[in-house]
C-alpha cells in the first residue's frame, strides 16, 4: 500500500463513529468507523493466531495503519476448553496514526466457553460479542466454572450478543467435500475470518491464495478452508442478527509516502540483519538455540542462504554464541539469538567477546521471568543483566527497538557499532515487539547505511629496530577500536583467549597496571561511541517528562496524545541507545521538574538514571506480562503531573 502524506498524523487514539449509509442492493446499513480493535480468541487448536494473521495480512492490503497483540499460552498443548489453553489475538486498526493494540476490544470471537470466560473482563459494556453457541456444553462449561450458560442467565445483557452455532454450519458448508466431521471442524476458524470479512468490508483475494498456497500439497484441504470461509462471507450477508457492516477507511494521512508491507517485529529484526550483512558486505552467521520468543528469527534467517546467509542450530545456549564467536574471528558478521535464560548461559562467552574486542550482536528477545518464568509474555526485565550481567568490568553497548517495524532500523543501528568499535553489542527486543506487527515502509537501497568493513592486511608497527609488526591491540584513535585480522592472512598471526592482552601486542600479561589500563580503555570504549543526541517531544515547555525505552514506546505516546488532546502540558523522550546513555541526556533531564519513566520491570533503568545523574526519577511499573495500555499509562501522568 501506499499513501501520499510526509508525516503521521497527530491524532488522539480514540473512537469516532461516522456517516452510517446503505449500499445500492441491499438493506444492511453500513456504519463508518475511524477504528476499531477485535479480538479472536479460542482453544490453542483452534487456529486464533492463523486467523488473526490472515485478517491482519488483507487490513494491511487494504491500507489501514494496524498494530496487533498475539497472545498465546506456553504449553505446546494445554488441555482442551480450559482457561490455560486459551489462545488470542488482538487487532487494532485505524484510518488513522495508531500507536498500540488497543486496550478494550470492542469485539470478541470467542470459540468457546473458556475464551469466553478469559476475556470477558477486557470488554467494554456495549462491545459485540461472536460466540461459537456449539461449544456451549454443559461439559465445557463446567470446565471452566459456568454453573449455568452465560448465554442464557442475563449475565452478557449488557453486550451485543451474536450467537452463531460456528461449527455445525462450517460442517454444513463443507458436507460436499470427502471429509469426517472432525476434519470438517478444523475449518471453522475459516467460517469465523470469512465473517469478519464481511462485517469490516476487507479484501478476500489473499486470504484465498494463502490457503491454497498453504495446502497445495492437499488440494482437498484446500478447497474445504476456502468454501468455510466464502460461507463466512455468505453468512454475514444473508442473516439478520448481523444488521450493521463496518468500514474503516484507509489512513491515507498516516504514512511518507512509500511501498508499504505488514511485519512484525522478529521479521524485521531477520531482515535488518541481512541488510547489515550486505551493506557490510560480510557474510552473515547465526549461531543459536531454539528459545521462545526468539525462534522464529532462527526460522527465518534458515531461509536466506542465497544472501550469504549461515545458520547453525547449536545443542545449547553455550555452542550458540561459542560458535558464533568463532565466525566474528572469522570475518563474519557473527550474531547470536536468545531470551533472557539463554543471556545467562552466554554470559561468559558475551565476556570472552569484550575480552577479544571482536564484533558481535547478541539478540535479547526478553520474556516474563525469572527463570523459565512467563516464555510466551512480555517484560522489560533484562536490562541490568545486560548493562551488568559478566564478570569483572566487561562494558557492552546496548540498543532497543521501540516498535516492531524499528526492529529493523535497531538491528543495523547495533551492527554498525559492533562492527565500528569491535565489541559485541546488546540488542534488547521483547515479546511484544517480536510477536506483534504493523505497517513498515520497505527503505530504498541508498537509504541504508554503509557499514563496510576494512580488515587488516599488513604490518601495522614499527619496533625500535626499525622491523615492521602487526599488533593485534594497537587501537584505531578515534574509536578505540583495535584491527581486525582475518585468521590466515600472511603476517598477521596473533594470539587470542580470555587471559587478559598487553597492550599493543596482545601478548598475555599479569602486569597490574597493564591490566588497569586495558579495563579502562575497554571502558573508554564503549563511553566515545558516537550515537545521537536523545530527542524530546516538548511542544509546550512542559514542567514533566515522561522518559521510556523499547516497548513501551507505543503506550507511551498514546498515553501523552490523550492527555495533550485533554489540554495537559506533558514533554516525552524515548530511549534507543542505553549504553552508551546520548551525551545530552543529563541536560535534558535538568530541565524538568519530574522525570517519570514507566518499566515492565521494577524500575531498572530508573534505577540507572538515578545512579548516574543523581535524577529523582519516578518509576511506573507494571510486570504482569502483558504491555501497557494507553489509558492506564494517561491516568498515571496525570497523576504524575498533578502530584
Amino acid at each position: 500500500m501506499t499513501s501520499q502524506v510526509s508525516s503521521p498524523a497527530e491524532q488522539a487514539d480514540e473512537a469516532v463513529v461516522g456517516e452510517q449509509r446503505k449500499p445500492a442492493g441491499t438493506t444492511k446499513d453500513v456504519r463508518r468507523l475511524d477504528r476499531v480493535i477485535i479480538r479472536f480468541a479460542g482453544d490453542s487448536g483452534d487456529g486464533m493466531q492463523l486467523t488473526g494473521d490472515r485478517f491482519t495480512s488483507e487490513t494491511a492490503t487494504f491500507g489501514n495503519d494496524l498494530s496487533t497483540l498475539p497472545n498465546f499460552p506456553a504449553e505446546i498443548r494445554a488441555p482442551a476448553g480450559t482457561l490455560p489453553g486459551v489462545s488470542s489475538f488482538q487487532l487494532h486498526f485505524a484510518d488513522h496514526d495508531i500507536l498500540t493494540p488497543g486496550d478494550a476490544p470492542n469485539v470478541l470471537v470467542a470459540m468457546n466457553p473458556a475464551a469466553l470466560k478469559a476475556n470477558l473482563a477486557d470488554l467494554p459494556r456495549g462491545a459485540e460479542i461472536i460466540v461459537n453457541t456449539d461449544e456451549f456444553t454443559k461439559r465445557a462449561m463446567q470446565k471452566v466454572g459456568y454453573d449455568t450458560s452465560p448465554l442464557e442467565d442475563g449475565s452478557l445483557d449488557g453486550y451485543s450478543l451474536h450467537p452463531v452455532p460456528l461449527t455445525t454450519l462450517t460442517v454444513e458448508a463443507l458436507k460436499e467435500f470427502d471429509l469426517t466431521r472432525k476434519e470438517a471442524e478444523r475449518s471453522k476458524n475459516m467460517f469465523a475470518l470469512g465473517l469478519l470479512s464481511w462485517m469490516y468490508h476487507r479484501p478476500t483475494e489473499g486470504t484465498e491464495k494463502f490457503l491454497k498456497s498453504k495446502f497445495a500439497k492437499k488440494p482437498d484441504i484446500a478447497a474445504a478452508n476456502i468454501a468455510a470461509f466464502r460461507a463466512g462471507w455468505n453468512f454475514g450477508e444473508t442473516t439478520e442478527d448481523f444488521a450493521v457492516s463496518y468500514e474503516i477507511a484507509p489512513a491515507t494521512t498516516a504514512f511518507p509516502v512509500g511501498t508499504y508491507r505488514n511485519i512484525s517485529g522478529n521479521l524485521a529484526l531477520s531482515y535488518g540483519l541481512v541488510a547489515a550483512s550486505r551493506q557490510a558486505d560480510l557474510p552473515l552467521y547465526l549461531g543459536s538455540y531454539p528459545i521462545t520468543p526468539a525462534s522464529d528469527i532462527l526460522h527465518e534467517l534458515s531461509r536466506h542462504k542465497n544472501f550469504g546467509v549461515r545458520t547453525f542450530q547449536a545443542e545449547d545456549e553455550i555452542a550458540g554464541i561459542g560458535a558464533a564467536l568463532g565466525a566474528a574471528f572469522g570475518g563474519s558478521l557473527a550474531v547470536t539469538t536468545t531470551s533472557g535464560p539463554g543471556v545467562a548461559l552466554k554470559s561468559e562467552s558475551i565476556g570472552l567477546a569484550v575480552s577479544l574486542e571482536l564484533p558481535l550482536l547478541v539478540i535479547d528477545i526478553q520474556r516474563g521471568g525469572p527463570s523459565t518464568g512467563l516464555p510466551t509474555k512480555t517484560e522489560q526485565a533484562d536490562l541490568l543483566q545486560a548493562m551488568f550481567g559478566r564478570n569483572g568490568e566487561a562494558p557492552v553497548p546496548i540498543v532497543a527497538p521501540c516498535t516492531p517495524a524499528d526492529c529493523f532500523d535497531a538491528a543495523l543501528e547495533a551492527a554498525r557499532i559492533a562492527l565500528t568499535y569491535r565489541t559485541p553489542v546488546m540488542l534488547l527486543s521483547d515479546g511484544y515487539l517480536a510477536n506483534g506487527s504493523e505497517p513498515w515502509r520497505i527503505p530504498e537501497l541508498d537509504e541504508l547505511p554503509d557499514l563496510t568493513v576494512q580488515f587488516a592486511q599488513g604490518p601495522n608497527h614499527t619496533l625500535d629496530d626499525g622491523s615492521e609488526v602487526f599488533w593485534p591491540y594497537k587501537r584505531d584513535p578515534q574509536t578505540l577500536a583495535r584491527p581486525w585480522a582475518i585468521p590466515g592472512t600472511p603476517g598477521l598471526e596473533h594470539r587470542i583467549g580470555g587471559i587478559e592482552k598487553e597492550d599493543g601486542t596482545g601478548n598475555i600479561s599479569y602486569a597490574p597496571a597493564n591490566h588497569d589500563f586495558m579495563v579502562r580503555t575497554r571502558q573508554a570504549k564503549i563511553d566515545g561511541i558516537e550515537v545521537p543526541d536523545l530527542e524530546v517531544d516538548d511542544p509546550h515547555e512542559a514542567k514533566t517528562l515522561v522518559l521510556g525505552w523499547g516497548s513501551t514506546y507505543g503506550p507511551i505516546t498514546a498515553a501523552v496524545r490523550r492527555l495533550r488532546t485533554a489540554g495537559e502540558s506533558i514533554a516525552q523522550a524515548h530511549l534507543r541507545h542505553l549504553n552508551p546513555f546520548p551525551r545530552n541526556l543529563g541536560v535534558v533531564l535538568g530541565r524538568y521538574e519530574k522525570v517519570v519513566i514507566p518499566e515492565m520491570n521494577l524500575g531498572q533503568l530508573a534505577t540507572l538514571i538515578r545512579a548516574k545523574y543523581l535524577v529523582d526519577a519516578h518509576s511506573y511499573n507494571q510486570v504482569n506480562g502483558m504491555p501497557f495500555k494507553a489509558e492506564q499509562l494517561a491516568k498515571a501522568l496525570k497523576e504524575a503531573i498533578d502530584a
